[in-house]
């Protein structure tokens, strides 16, 4: 029976966003819900396994990997595709790989996590509930920033960008706009100003982050860029850790001349040992920005779909078709 390996389940929600018993009826599936601590470990639980599917780029996929698991044929992941995939590794062994494609439903999820992180530090909101769970009130309690007239920066007014700049109207907010490729046109078109990166930073109470990580964009918010932002600024990041440098971000935090509100890391899981869960300028939550149970049932019920379908002989929404004409 072929062997399938759900990956990433961090949250355990696979087995139940979508109905796998046509698939358990033809294959034997196995959920992980645990990262992997190194690509060793990865190939020890994986190396018999048929089909793997993936979620997002929680599993690094390099070259390395795929070529130490032989009897791999088929790869899902979710999302048109993943930047720690090597597509042409799994092509040069004859490993389909397939995607999935969204609807557009959950589309907003992340934007709605960065408005509610946004409001969440502007208020202390994590801060004041864990004082009433203690049975304390307002003491010890920072005092709030109202939004109404403040300036929101958004670094990237793609889909995204665009979601959030309109809730940050809706809050009376003036919304300024940079990216390298922005347009005047496509800024005014999502109720924004555009403007410099240094002009953004310097002029922004709170600033949100919307870009793909990219050569090019990893790295972009470091310490000269924390520099210039206003003492007290909020830095929202939903998109990926690594467009803020690390260690940039922790000296600021630390010495409490910004405020960061984080769904996302340099690695993850978040370590144990991070220095940004001992920092009380910032608010953490675990990658959750897309991971609504509309996104899973559309990850997962695609992903089940593509690993019947290519155990058919009938595989869908394959990113390299030509790996079948290889001999792995």
């Amino acid at each position: 029976m072929t062997k399938v390996a759900v990956l990433d389940d961090w949250q355990g929600v696979a087995e139940g966003s979508t109905d796998w018993s046509p698939l358990m009826a033809v294959a034997d599936v196995v959920f992980f819900m645990q990262a992997f601590k190194d690509e060793d470990e990865a190939v020890r639980s994986l190396v018999d396994f048929e089909v793997v599917l993936t979620m997002r780029e929680r599993t690094p996929l390099p070259g390395s990997l795929i070529k130490r698991l032989p009897k791999l044929r088929m790869l899902g992941i979710t999302g048109s595709q993943n930047a720690l995939l090597d597509v042409g590794a799994c092509t040069a062994q004859g490993v389909l790989v397939c995607n999935t494609v969204g609807s557009g439903k959950s589309e907003a999820a992340t934007a709605e996590l960065a408005l509610g992180l946004l409001l969440s530090a502007a208020r202390a909101i994590p801060a004041a509930d864990a004082n009433m769970r203690t049975g304390r009130f307002q003491d010890g309690l920072a005092v709030g920033i109202g939004l109404a007239g403040k300036t929101i920066g958004i670094v990237g007014l793609g889909r995204l960008g665009s979601h959030m700049a309109r809730y940050c109207q809706a809050l009376n907010m003036n919304v300024l706009a940079w990216s390298e490729n922005l347009t005047y046109e496509k800024a005014q078109a999502a109720g924004a100003t555009l403007v410099s990166k240094d002009e953004l930073l310097s002029r922004s109470d709170a600033i949100s982050i919307h870009l793909v990580l990219s050569p090019r964009s990893r790295g972009l918010i470091g310490a000269a860029e924390i520099a210039k932002m206003k003492p007290g600024a909020i830095l929202i990041n939903t998109s990926r850790g690594p467009i803020v440098d690390d260690a940039a971000l922790i000296d600021a935090v630390k010495s409490r001349r910004i405020i960061a509100a984080l769904d996302v890391y340099d690695r993850e899981p978040l370590p144990a040992d991070s220095s940004l869960r001992n920092a009380s300028n910032t608010i953490l939550t675990p990658h959750l920005g897309y991971g609504v149970s509309e996104t899973w049932k559309e990850f997962y019920g695609q992903s089940k779909e593509n690993v019947l379908a290519f155990l058919k002989g009938t595989p869908l929404r394959a990113v390299n078709p030509e790996a079948l004409g290889h001999k792995s």
